[in-house]
């Protein structure tokens, strides 16, 4: 099985790269939060476990985390490429990961964008309250002033899209992504790409990397 890490701030477009090569070209994308609301949701026992702690108010510990990947990837080829995202984010995550053969990363890509281009790109970014479809005022903007192309629902701000909280993100984002960064390069595993470009060179990029 080939799992790669996609690493990259809020707003480096990693999550809108996984969900394209998931629905254009087979990949399995992995979102940690939408595998918690699944197995939550199907009442299984890893996320009956999870829930114990989130009701809590409290992190879901890594052990449990490394359980539900296991657990989802369990029902998966093992000729698929999986990608990971928003897992790991620590280096004790990603050393977790790496000690069961199940889920041993084979790479890491690491998104490069720089702040001052981050920043507009996440302080414009609206969401549906309703469905959850994406927009952007300047990218990916909806076809009519702030109402959602799906369901007409009228898009919002998220709270953490605020220029204020956006730049604090992106600082605690820097921190933790340091020591990733340094795990994964040190084992050889890291792969940086420039992805301040159009979405579709990007993948181009993405594809070569992944099949490779």
């Amino acid at each position: 099985m080939n799992i790669t890490v996609f690493l990259g701030a809020p707003g480096s477009g990693k999550g809108t790269q996984a969900k394209q090569l998931s629905e254009k070209f087979g990949f399995v994308h992995l979102s940690t939060g939408d595998m918690l609301r699944s197995a939550i949701k199907q009442q299984l026992p890893v996320g009956l476990k999870a829930k114990t702690f989130m009701d809590q108010g409290n992190l879901v510990p890594d052990s449990v985390m490394i359980e539900l990947i296991e657990e989802t990837l369990s029902s998966v080829p093992d000729d698929t490429n999986v990608i990971l995202d928003g897992f790991p984010r620590t280096v004790p995550q990603a050393q977790a990961l790496d000690s069961k053969p199940k889920t041993k990363v084979s790479q890491a890509v690491n998104f490069l964008v720089p702040e001052n281009v981050l920043v507009p790109r996440l302080t414009g970014r609206r969401v549906c309250p309703n469905c959850g479809e994406s927009f952007h005022l300047v990218f990916i903007p909806p076809t009519k002033k702030d109402t959602c192309n799906k369901c007409s629902t009228t898009l919002i701000q998220r709270s953490d899209d605020t220029e204020e909280v956006v730049r604090r993100r992106l600082e605690v984002f820097r921190t933790q992504n340091e020591g990733l960064v340094s795990y994964f390069s040190g084992h050889n595993k890291l792969i940086n790409l420039n992805a301040d470009k159009a979405v579709n060179t990007i993948q181009d990029e993405l594809l070569k990397i992944l099949k490779q």
